[in-house]
């Protein structure tokens, strides 16, 4: 993470068209297709075991996007909060409470003038997975 050596504050994985997906994601991302309209040929997953597992304010990494390239996040199990902030100032700041079985679409600019992270919190909080569905161009998903 900028050029250094970190430990990820939570579990991940990555899958791509053409790779060995589980039939579950598979599923999940028909389901998130169907309810966005987009069609996604990568996704990675992120396992926030409990309140202490977190990640930073960013936006995607839009050089391994398709311009303007749509992100799904679909969000299973315990609620955590999204924080998303205005990258110009004076920022604006929000929070969203991702649920079970809730979708957040970031399309169009988002990744261009928006962060959004999920903090820590003070407050126990059980497992949650996030799987982000992405629009990547065919060379970044081999």
């Amino acid at each position: 993470m900028y050029d250094r050596i970190v430990d990820v504050p939570r579990l991940t994985a990555h899958y791509h068209d053409g790779d060995d997906v589980p039939k579950a994601i598979r599923a999940a991302q028909r389901a998130v297709e169907t309810f966005t309209g987009e069609r996604f040929n990568s996704v990675g997953l992120n396992l926030y075991r409990d309140e202490r597992d977190s990640v930073a304010m960013h936006n995607d990494h839009t050089e391994e996007l398709i311009p303007k390239g749509s992100v799904a996040l679909l969000s299973l199990g315990a609620t955590r909060r999204m924080r998303i902030h205005s990258k110009s100032r004076p920022r604006r700041t929000f929070d969203v409470a991702l649920e079970a079985g809730s979708i957040l679409l970031m399309a169009g600019a988002a990744q261009e003038f928006w962060e959004h992270g999920i903090p820590k919190t003070a407050d126990p909080v059980g497992p949650r997975i996030s799987l982000a569905f992405r629009q990547r161009p065919p060379s970044a998903t081999s």
